[in-house]
């Protein structure tokens, strides 16, 4: 119980996986939710981690019922986390000219945004009191603007930086810490349908190491890898007339299968 501990949504694939692994080498303990609870803890246990490193929690990040179960779960078992990482979340392409795609808006924006604050809210106040503790908002390069074919995807990401810049506001006087994550091209199962091309992709392991440094260091927000973080800043200065022509000729990309949960 000494060791730091790291809560984790999305565990069960991807960055949230890759971040447990990363976290568990550097000898914290990790609480883990991912709705496929017996594939995260098969894939837990081939790590041969000792059985006080890890506990695994069941539970979909859209409801809330089940994240306060899960937090609770996790107080009384482990104890408070010094790292909460939203992580979990899902992206999917919509056309908003098609009725039968509102519903897909509302699942995207359920998820990564209802998500992250159902993931946070438990934690908030024990960090308060604790004076201290990291909160962690997984969002995208793609909250920078708004890209064709992805309005529900970059709505939600944009959500979620200003969530997390909100909040960083509100508990910086506190000594809770905020950290905004903002991948680029990571080699997931959420990016490996893409039939685009993805410039620097990035292994999730390396990701990792780099998301782990970035939240030990306190950053307010970091775009991982670097070369993604020029490409956000040129995008998000760039004026509205420019990007628009940018932009114009895109079509609507083909829809794709709600993927599985951990970016």
């Amino acid at each position: 119980m000494t060791a730091p501990l790291a809560f984790i949504t999305g565990a069960s694939s991807g960055i949230g996986q890759a971040l447990a692994a990363r976290y568990a080498a550097l000898g914290w303990r990790v609480a883990l939710v991912a709705r496929r609870a017996e594939r995260l803890r098969e894939w837990v246990h081939a790590q041969g981690w000792p059985a006080d490193q890890w506990a695994v929690y069941a539970a979909d990040v859209r409801d809330e019922a089940a994240m306060q179960a899960a937090a609770q779960a996790c107080l009384a078992q482990q104890g408070l986390p010094d790292v909460v990482v939203a992580n979990a979340g899902i992206s999917i392409g919509i056309d908003l000219s098609l009725a039968e795609d509102l519903p897909v808006l509302r699942d995207l924006l359920d998820t990564n945004v209802i998500g992250v604050a159902a993931t946070f809210q438990p934690f908030i106040a024990p960090m308060k009191t604790r004076g201290r503790g990291t909160l962690v908002g997984v969002a995208s390069v793609a909250s920078v603007r708004g890209l064709p074919g992805h309005a529900g995807y970059c709505a939600a990401k944009g959500a979620v930086v200003q969530l997390c810049e909100t909040l960083r506001g509100e508990l910086q006087a506190h000594g809770v810490r905020v950290v905004t994550l903002a991948p680029g091209y990571i080699d997931t199962p959420l990016t490996r349908e893409n039939d685009y091309p993805m410039p620097f992709l990035m292994a999730p392991d390396v990701f990792a190491a780099k998301a782990v440094d970035a939240i030990a260091a306190g950053v307010r927000w970091r775009v991982i890898p670097w070369q993604m973080g020029v490409v956000a800043a040129v995008l998000k200065w760039m004026p509205r007339r420019l990007f628009d022509r940018l932009v114009g000729g895109q079509q609507h990309r083909k829809k794709r299968r709600r993927p599985a949960a951990g970016q």
